[in-house]
């Protein structure tokens, strides 16, 4: 560790976020030769996984491995598999928590659990990151703080009515028997899944129409393991699937709430509606350190380094290239590696070890091999 003339510790890199980003880029510092690193947590290892409703499963499957050697879906780590590890195909948000913790001691990652990042600023040559409890300052930064924790409430009148799917433990603790969901992608048509099994009502109202959508790219249409629920009797006899009906507004009325859709229609319910509407996403902290594409992501490098400060990078599902979304883990992994070599280049290192990650397919130059239409 480098040490200023005030006995400062200097990190080559502080990591900001220790979810699935977080620490799988971190893994990838270690295989880069990078040392000198910390991550920091706000809460503990996985902590966005193991808020997820206890019945919510990952709609990619796990499996160890297959015949051209790829790795397990929801890998972050090369040699590492969700599934070997839990046994399981389809994991919990508290199971992958589990797999998480084990890949960061297995590699020994530096965490510093509840640490708050309050802001990060550039200085000089480097960056000033101020937490809730000390002032660390490191060469460069990679932001993998997720999105998860930030559940979007807004979108039209009346949504602070609802309630998001992302703040629900548990849908078995929803009381009532008639429900309106307002979102039919993936987490809004889980939710009606779980409750059609409990024989509530559900109403699903989507602006467009997923479950019909004929993209291959998961981040535009819904998954098989999805698709395959909404055909089980339960779901066919208990929703009622309303597509192309964007909702305008959300009131309520002594013990009643009242949905309208901008066609005019009404529906009501006694139970305060469900919000699957998507998450604001964590770089909204940090957009003074970005420029800003058209559709509001923060605009990238080829090496997803901010492209008006130096220095500071992106991780996770909100990195963007052109068209290409990597808003699913085994998408956004690729990129772990193409983050640290630019670090490790920085910094004067080889980072030999990396050419394992481009055996495994995960360290990805050319964006054009993930594009809408790849099967990653």
């Amino acid at each position: 560790m480098v040490g200023t003339e005030s006995n400062e510790i200097v990190y080559d890199v502080v990591v900001v976020g220790a979810g699935a980003a977080g620490v799988g880029a971190a893994v990838a510092l270690k295989h880069a030769g990078i040392e000198n690193f910390v991550v920091s947590e706000r809460r503990k290892v996985g902590a966005s996984f193991a808020s997820w409703p206890a019945e919510t499963r990952f709609i990619t499957p796990s499996y160890p491995t297959n015949s051209i050697g790829m790795l397990d879906l929801n890998s972050i780590a090369i040699g590492t598999s969700p599934a070997f590890s839990l046994g399981v195909e389809h994991p919990t948000g508290k199971e992958y928590a589990r797999y998480l913790r084990a890949v960061a001691r297995f590699f020994e990652v530096p965490v510093r659990q509840d640490t708050d990042v309050m802001q990060v600023a550039k200085v000089g040559d480097g960056f000033r990151i101020d937490t809730a409890d000390e002032t660390l300052q490191a060469k460069h930064v990679i932001w993998t703080a997720g999105e998860f924790q930030y559940p979007r409430l807004s979108g039209f009148v009346g949504s602070q009515l609802c309630c998001h799917t992302a703040t629900i433990p548990s849908y078995e603790e929803l009381d009532g028997d008639d429900f309106i969901v307002v979102g039919g992608y993936e987490s809004g048509v889980d939710v009606a899944y779980h409750l059609a099994c409990r024989d509530k009502r559900v109403r699903l109202f989507d602006k467009g129409c997923p479950w019909e959508e004929e993209s291959s790219d998961p981040s535009v249409a819904l998954s098989p393991f999805t698709l395959e629920r909404m055909r089980e009797d339960q779901f066919v006899e208990q929703v009622e699937l309303f597509p192309h009906t964007p909702i305008e507004s959300v009131t309520r009325a002594d013990a009643m709430y009242e949905v309208t859709a901008r066609d005019g229609h009404r529906f009501q319910t006694r139970v305060p509606p469900l919000l699957a509407g998507g998450f604001e996403g964590s770089h909204k902290l940090v957009a003074d350190l970005f420029e800003r594409r058209d559709d509001g992501s923060p605009l990238l490098s080829e090496h997803d380094e901010s492209t008006i400060v130096p220095g500071v990078f992106l991780c996770g599902p909100t990195v963007r290239h052109n068209n290409y979304v990597f808003c699913f883990i085994f998408k956004y992994r690729q990129r772990f590696a193409v983050v640290a070599k630019a670090i490790a280049t920085s910094l004067g290192l080889p980072a030999e070890n990396l050419e394992e990650y481009r055996k495994w397919g995960m360290y990805l130059d050319d964006l054009s091999c993930c594009g809408e239409e790849c099967v990653c």
